[in-house]
């Protein structure tokens, strides 16, 4: 399947369920008003509760004087610290859990839409899909995470090792480490924007395979990295939409942002633009998605199944070279009573075989 055919379908899957974009948007202002409840209004009541007056910070210069002795301010405000902390913690957990298993089901109700094309979305399928799908998610997830903090630290010591023969060439001659500076540090992009892009696109084509295949997080990823070593086509699909995704992003970045540098009315005018860009956005990631499935699943699942022939047809292997069909023929395996009795007639019957 070509990549336009590929996007296509992509694009497809997901305008004939246009509900989870309504899904997705919907978590997003849930995620707004849980900011302002579990977040914003205990804050407040801590502010009221220890007397915390910030009528005095009109000026830059007062809040910067407040971190010159951060002893003292951690002290002063300890238990404030505290509640801020945990329900920011608590925040984050909540959030995270809420758009896993959102995530969950939006991925099921693609996966079943390339399995089967005539399946709709219902509120039934998704929340069975979510519940079905969220622990495995969460323990990919957390794979996942492991491997980009070890891609992280691999390029931080890298980085640091560049530094080091730099700071040793600049004591010998400045332009030899100027040179080598920039000759590494564009060696250190090039590699670091490899692993990335690999990562990422090992991330995404394991969700593909942790559907289809059910296995296990590490199964599932390492089906992934074997599935894009031996087709680097699949590699190169996932570069071009992320491309798509960033170049789009960035576009609609541009329409939204010059409302924010009104005074107060701008930043009334551009919060439903922001809402749009959030919903165009969830959009555009979600047709990445249906066109990753649609891709892994035409190539590594429809591929291994055996292809059902239409009533009536004849396999190749029973045809004659003339192109008719051959008679099935069945030779008994044990051979027929009246056989055996008739044979036995026979060597009664024969003078010579008597003698």
């Amino acid at each position: 399947m070509s990549y336009s055919e590929t996007i296509k379908n992509g694009f497809r899957i997901i305008n004939s369920r246009w509900q989870l974009i309504v899904v997705q948007a919907a978590m997003m202002l849930m995620n707004c008003v849980g900011f302002f409840i579990i977040v914003g209004i205990p804050l407040g009541i801590a502010f009221i509760i220890f007397g915390l007056d910030l009528t005095g910070l009109a000026e830059m210069k007062d809040i910067m004087a407040l971190f010159k002795n951060p002893a003292e301010l951690v002290s002063k405000y300890f238990g404030l610290i505290l509640i801020i902390i945990a329900c920011f913690l608590f925040y984050v957990t909540l959030v995270t859990t809420v758009g896993l298993y959102v995530f969950s089901g939006s991925i099921g109700i693609i996966g079943r839409g390339i399995v089967d094309p005539s399946s709709k979305f219902s509120s039934k399928s998704f929340f069975s899909e979510a519940r079905r799908l969220f622990f495995p998610m969460m323990w990919y997830s957390l794979l996942v995470g492991l491997v980009f903090l070890a891609i992280t630290f691999a390029l931080g010591l890298f980085g640091g090792g560049i530094a080091a023969v730099v700071s040793a060439a600049r004591s010998q001659d400045s332009t030899l480490a100027l040179f080598l500076g920039i000759f590494f540090s564009l060696i250190l992009v090039l590699i670091g924007l490899s692993f990335i892009l690999g990562a990422l696109a090992v991330t995404v084509y394991g969700i593909a395979a942790l559907y289809f295949k059910g296995g296990g997080a590490a199964a599932s990823f390492r089906a992934a990295f074997r599935f894009l070593w031996n087709r680097q086509q699949a590699f190169w699909l996932y570069v071009v939409l992320l491309a798509g995704y960033v170049l789009l992003s960035f576009f609609i970045m541009l329409i939204v942002y010059p409302f924010n540098l009104i005074p107060i009315i701008g930043t009334i005018i551009s919060f439903p633009f922001q809402i749009l860009s959030y919903i165009a956005q969830s959009y555009l990631g979600l047709i990445i998605l249906a066109v990753i499935f649609n891709y892994y699943y035409e190539a590594e699942i429809r591929q291994a199944q055996p292809e059902e022939l239409p009533p009536g047809t004849v396999e190749p292997d029973s045809m004659n070279p003339d192109g008719t069909s051959a008679p099935e023929v069945s030779l008994p395996a044990e051979p027929l009573p009246e056989m055996e009795k008739t044979q036995q007639d026979g060597h009664q019957n024969d003078p010579q075989k008597q003698q």
